[in-house]
């Protein structure tokens, strides 16, 4: 009896978009942006923690995340934020074997709707 060879696929290939339909893009987008509001997560608890370092270490703080790199690196985790929670509510729908046949649709839907807020949150906090 032969024992069974170890799957040859390593993590970058969670990310490889060659041969993929569609359902793969999806995958592989709702992947990065989990990736991405993970690292999120660590960066929010270590602002949190200017707070405990006093109010002039605070400030110095928000005084730098009004820089455009800053605002743009918050309107990357809104694009995040929306994208990761439409697509869930994609599978959501296909778990409940509601709108299975129309799960492209359902994808460029959540795509364009990710688009469209980023947009709508990008001229706000852009604008001020």
């Amino acid at each position: 009896m032969k024992a069974d060879k170890h799957n040859s696929k390593g993590f970058w290939d969670w990310f490889n978009p060659a041969g993929r339909d569609v359902g793969g893009w999806a995958f592989i987008l709702n992947r990065i942006s989990a990736l991405g509001l993970a690292f999120y997560l660590y960066l929010h608890l270590f602002v949190l923690g200017k707070l405990a370092q006093g109010p002039e270490v605070f400030d110095q703080f928000i005084a730098a995340a009004k820089s455009p790199l800053y605002i743009a690196g918050e309107l990357l985790v809104i694009a995040a934020a929306l994208y990761h929670g439409l697509n869930g509510v994609r599978l959501v729908l296909n778990s409940f074997n509601i709108g299975v046949p129309r799960q492209k649709q359902m994808f460029y839907t959540a795509l364009a709707l990710t688009i469209l807020g980023t947009l709508v949150f990008a001229t706000r906090m852009f604008a001020g």
